[in-house]
């Protein structure tokens, strides 16, 4: 089944106040958490690392900040605070990261394609970024990170297509922020995929809901498509 992996940030940079957000969904359910690597002061990283393995969270870093030097600075922090995957980090980045992270047993999933901005944004053709998704395969990463809804062309074909030509899992990120999306990625069978922002923060899944109830309902749509699947 697919796995849905909160991420409680805001354009790209982690929220101020993630630990009481935290205390607020930690029994929802979720059993993904993860965070961006701009946002509070490190100490508040080790608390909430702290407390996602209180409650047996698997733990998350993405990396987004865009130059050579402050990616390794933000590998070095996940690797300081023993995060389970890092995810995210432009592919150009994939070597030195995968030395950094020789014996940490830390999983590493690189964005593929050309992503350029803040927020960040995927750019290329299919076909440009399958060649770039074989490569990184190649060059031994644990999976790959699609920014499936903030690529300029067709999400969904996108994923499929990429899910097809290499072996290694999928995890789907930005603006996976509709029931429907999240349904869509988990019908096509990425192993993971992050809500955050602009679906569980901006409480768009349940009006009128609490987070906790975000949350619950992202985790029934991807039961829902687990059940059908077992069924047919």
């Amino acid at each position: 089944m697919t796995n849905v992996i909160f991420m409680p940030t805001w354009y790209d940079v982690t929220i101020y106040n993630v630990l009481e957000v935290f205390e607020e969904v930690k029994d929802s359910g979720i059993k993904h958490f993860g965070f961006k690597d701009i946002g509070p002061e490190e100490n508040v990283y080790e608390k909430l690392v702290k407390r996602c393995r209180e409650e047996g969270m698997t733990v998350y870093l993405e990396i987004v900040r865009p130059t050579l030097k402050e990616h390794l600075e933000s590998v070095k922090m996940g690797i300081r605070l023993k995060v389970d995957h890092i995810i995210g980090g432009k592919p150009e980045f994939t070597k030195p990261t995968l030395e950094l992270l020789k014996n940490t047993g830390i999983r590493y999933w690189p964005y593929v394609g050309k992503v350029v901005g803040h927020p960040c944004r995927l750019t290329g053709t299919i076909e440009e970024i399958i060649n770039e998704a074989k490569k990184l395969e190649e060059l031994g990463v644990d999976g790959l990170n699609i920014l499936s809804y903030r690529y300029v062309g067709n999400a969904e074909e996108l994923v499929k297509a990429v899910k097809e030509a290499v072996e290694i899992p999928i995890i789907a990120t930005g603006w996976v922020n509709t029931l429907e999306r999240i349904r869509k990625m988990a019908e096509l069978g990425v192993w993971g995929l992050t809500v955050g922002g602009t679906s569980i923060l901006a409480k768009k899944l349940v009006p009128g809901g609490s987070l906790s109830d975000q949350l619950k309902a992202a985790l029934m749509e991807v039961k829902k498509v687990k059940s059908k699947r077992e069924t047919t």
